[in-house]
């Protein structure tokens, strides 16, 4: 092999592995909803306004139970609003001490949270986006 052709080679490599290791970070969360909440899409401005305890119904004028899943709680709150979870924790200690609202149930896995949507017709929560089933229905796609 001549150097050239080596060198060649070494860049196809490290091309590739830039664009696997790109590929490998991308990923989508899914906001979902129970089938029957009457909700069929979310913007992402009221998405925010749900998980930041803004408001309180969805769009239908079901009471919300707003679920954070724990295990990807700052990649959420990254993806939906820009903000970090330090940001985020003192948004809710503000609103807390105030008694204004209280902050999003936490639910450890996705697993749990996509049981508690399917079972609760007034149950908004995320997971990951590739494990979505009919159970539920997605409302919005966050890329992060």
């Amino acid at each position: 092999m001549t150097r050239m052709r080596f060198f060649h080679c070494l860049a196809l490599v490290a091309v590739w592995l830039t664009l696997a290791s790109g590929c490998a970070r991308a990923a989508t969360l899914a906001v979902i909803v129970h089938p029957s909440s009457g909700v069929d899409s979310l913007s992402r401005e009221e998405t925010s306004h749900l998980f930041l305890g803004r408001i309180k119904h969805l769009p239908s004028g079901t009471p919300a139970v707003v679920l954070d899943t724990t295990s990807l709680r700052a990649d959420f709150y990254r993806a939906l609003v820009n903000r970090e979870m330090n940001e985020i924790n003192a948004y809710w200690a503000r609103l807390k001490f105030s008694g204004r609202t209280q902050p999003p149930e936490q639910i450890e896995d996705a697993e749990s949270v996509l049981r508690r949507v399917a079972s609760e017709r007034g149950t908004i929560g995320y997971i990951d986006a590739t494990r979505v089933d009919k159970r539920v229905r997605v409302v919005l796609l966050l890329e992060y």
